[in-house]
């Protein structure tokens, strides 16, 4: 059985994507912050998984933390198969750059870019012996491309490091059959985090060309096809997934909430 390490695992996005690999018969550490009333939930929503599933609490910006959670993933499954950073702070009231607090700075870079480095850091040697693993970051629309973006500069300077990171380790690790991807969310917002595709097509979206809003799902799909063993040829690789809208320019007057990953500090 392979086992899948998902930090924020338990609600928006997150929560799809665990759902996506229990029912692919993964084992899954979930990470949270500190929603214990949520997991309390989960806990009874997937009880035909408890024996699967195992809920480890953490601050990602907290290094110690990080390795705490890696160490209960080890000790209760014995082994990290699949690394999702799926959890990051985002900011969402509209701030130019100079008027960014020195916390919510270092919060945002942090919280989205040094903790995939310390979760890495301590993942890839355990891949590494095993000579497989699947490590899955996200990003925004067109982060490849390091745009600039009004209102979301701490954000999105975080996002384009974090970019060049996923492709830096993925030549770095290949040779160890291991594999970085990144993976950028459209506007997908509010009940629709945890929300299945079969929904979405019943509900009626003129703004998007497919005719529906995007889902935690579409997102869970394109993040269980990175991590199956057979693509091993997709690394390095930015996969966006908007629904044909252009997210990052849809308003030039105001800045899109996307999740992407995890906003509003989901741990």
């Amino acid at each position: 059985m392979k086992h899948a390490l998902i930090t924020a695992g338990h609600k928006g996005i997150g929560k799809k994507v665990t759902e996506q690999f229990l029912k692919k018969q993964y084992s899954v550490t979930v990470h949270f912050r500190s929603d214990k009333n949520k997991v309390r939930e989960l806990q009874e929503e997937w009880h035909q998984y408890k024996d699967n599933v195992q809920f480890v609490e953490g601050d990602i910006t907290n290094k110690a933390d990080i390795e705490h959670v890696v160490a209960q993933a080890m000790e209760q499954f014995g082994r990290i198969d699949v690394l999702i950073n799926n959890a990051g702070p985002y900011v969402f009231e509209r701030k130019k750059l100079i008027e960014y607090t020195d916390s919510e700075w270092y919060e945002m870079l942090e919280g989205n870019l040094s903790s995939v480095f310390h979760f890495v850091k301590a993942v890839v040697p355990i891949m590494k012996k095993q000579q497989f693993g699947r490590v899955i970051t996200y990003g925004f629309q067109d982060v490849e491309h390091t745009p600039g973006w009004m209102y979301r500069a701490a954000f999105s300077a975080a996002k384009s490091g974090l970019a060049s990171l996923t492709k830096s380790l993925a030549l770095e690790v290949a040779e160890y059959g291991i594999t970085a991807n990144m993976v950028c969310p459209g506007d997908i917002v509010g009940d629709m985090k945890e929300n299945d595709i079969i929904t979405a097509r019943l509900l009626e979206d003129k703004e998007t060309p497919v005719g529906r809003s995007g889902t935690g799902e579409d997102i869970a799909r394109i993040i269980e096809f990175l991590c199956d063993e057979n693509s091993d040829m997709i690394t390095g690789s930015i996969i966006s997934a908007s629904g044909g809208v252009n997210v990052f320019h849809k308003s030039k007057k105001q800045a899109p909430d996307v999740d992407a990953g995890a906003c509003t500090l989901q741990q």
